[in-house]
């Protein structure tokens, strides 16, 4: 990321003063949990104390180790709200490992009996499993090499059983695995997924995890957008130091998790705003399709609508209303609503966070992996509504708009930078289709997506080709504009 300033402008460091031990793993260091959960449980550890540092690990490049081990590995998050940007340094970062370099080194870190905790932000694709059924995708290379190498794993799910696997052998409690990405009931599934690999590797070890091993599941929340290079040097002209590596985030935070850790040892999560509870899932599912079924939704129309960022999206009356109505009238009638909270002043307090010029979360940058995160924040809601006797059409149009997209032009005509871990498959399925009937049946065909029921249900798939040929005919705004208005 090039910066212009100079190469002797001074740079952040962080206090050499020994800091608190590690007590946490965390796999996937990015911005997001940088924005949350780091700052989480540096505010826990100033409260009550405790060895709660973290030793960060990237799972693919050394770019953030690369950036933040200068600055003794400290980092700027810098809230932005209606009255201007807030920065503060967070020094909870022991150290960064890179997977790729040396497995060794992240197995020894997750193994160490000082080790309590391991934190996932890893995306929906890190998990290696088909989102439409919540399997372990046994194809997936990597998952076929971390079963054949056992000191040397690559995957998120490899390196969590063998650390387990090397913790058994030497007689040291587990840890806990804190799930912190967007899967609904993320605790249950990424269990399943972990006992499906021990169970290929050792049924022994399968049934120790089992009965040993917690998996809370967490909701999240925070809408962190890219930091850009402008941001950096806008902090640096303020602060008087360069971070090569600050977060941006919202000054919106929630982080529900379920209160259920090995032997109990856990940092004072409650003294810092931590929802502690007993059932996870009503507030995921809250989640998951108001913010980020619309969040998606939001992002695919509105890229190919031409507008950049969400903000600029909501700005549009068009997009606005149909928010709501999404809200209103396809998400809200299938949800249960969690104790105590009002879903109507929920979703008022989401629009007001995606209006927010401040945050510049750009429609691209949500759009990213669609083929993972569809199942998770719109299909089971479509789902519903179908079983309900109501046919979503509002979300149908997102569909057909993700359709749209993955095939790789906009509304211009230009080509679209597709980030997706199936992008060349479903390029080559949208390529091979010359009709709206056609792309439609041939990307409801893909079984790692659409799952059966959804695929083969006829009102769906019918509301779904007269929504991708409305866009293509008329544009993604005028089709927006005739779901609100019907």
């Amino acid at each position: 990321m090039e910066v212009g300033l100079p190469a002797d402008h001074p740079r952040l460091h962080g206090p050499e003063v020994p800091r608190a031990g590690t007590g946490i793993v965390h796999l996937g260091l990015g911005a997001f949990y940088r924005a949350h959960g780091a700052i989480y449980f540096a505010e826990a550890m100033k409260a009550s104390g405790g060895d709660w540092g973290i030793v960060g690990v990237s799972l693919v490049r050394p770019d953030q180790r690369d950036l933040l081990r200068p600055q003794n590995f400290a980092y700027s998050a810098v809230e932005l709200g209606p009255d201007g940007e807030m920065p503060q340094v967070i020094s909870i970062i022991n150290d960064v490992l890179v997977a790729p370099e040396d497995p060794q080194a992240v197995l020894d870190a997750m193994s160490a009996p000082t080790t309590r905790i391991v934190t996932l932000t890893v995306t929906e694709k890190g998990y290696c499993h088909e989102p439409s059924t919540g399997r372990l995708n046994r194809d997936h290379p990597d998952i076929r090499h971390d079963l054949a190498n056992a000191s040397a794993p690559k995957s998120t799910i490899g390196f969590l059983v063998r650390a387990l696997e090397r913790r058994r052998g030497e007689g040291t409690r587990p840890f806990t695995v804190l799930c912190c990405d967007n899967l609904p009931e993320n605790g249950r599934v990424v269990r399943g997924i972990v006992l499906e690999f021990a169970g290929l590797v050792d049924g022994g070890l399968a049934e120790w995890i089992a009965a040993e091993v917690a998996f809370p599941s967490t909701m999240v929340d925070r809408i962190v957008p890219a930091t850009k290079p402008e941001d950096i040097e806008r902090l640096a002209g303020r602060t008087g130091v360069l971070d090569r590596s600050p977060v941006i985030h919202e000054p919106f935070r929630q982080w529900v998790v379920e209160d259920n850790f090995v032997d109990g040892v856990r940092p004072d999560l409650g003294a810092v705003g931590v929802e502690l509870v007993a059932d996870v899932t009503p507030y995921e599912h809250m989640k998951l399709r108001c913010l980020n079924g619309t969040h998606s939704s939001l992002a695919y129309l509105g890229y190919l609508a031409g507008h950049e960022t969400i903000s600029d999206t909501v700005a549009d009356p068009v997009f606005a209303a149909f928010v709501r109505h999404l809200w209103n009238s396809e998400i809200v009638p299938v949800l249960q609503a969690p104790p105590g909270v009002d879903l109507g002043a929920y979703t008022n307090s989401l629009f007001e966070r995606y209006a927010n010029p401040a945050i510049r979360h750009r429609t691209w940058q949500i759009a990213m992996d669609g083929s993972q995160k569809l199942p998770q924040r719109i299909l089971g809601t479509v789902l519903e509504n179908l079983t309900a006797g109501r046919v979503p059409k509002g979300l149908i149009l997102a569909i057909a708009a993700w359709m749209r997209y993955v095939g790789g032009r906009d509304e211009k005509g230009e080509p679209i930078d597709v980030r997706d871990p199936l992008a060349t498959e479903l390029k080559a399925l949208s390529d091979s289709a010359d009709s709206a009937e056609k792309t439609v049946e041939a990307l409801l065909g893909v079984g790692k997506i659409f799952p059966s029921e959804l695929a083969g249900h006829a009102a769906f798939r019918e509301a779904l080709i007269e929504s991708h040929r409305g866009l293509i005919e008329k544009g993604a705004r005028e089709m927006t504009k005739d779901v609100t208005n019907a």
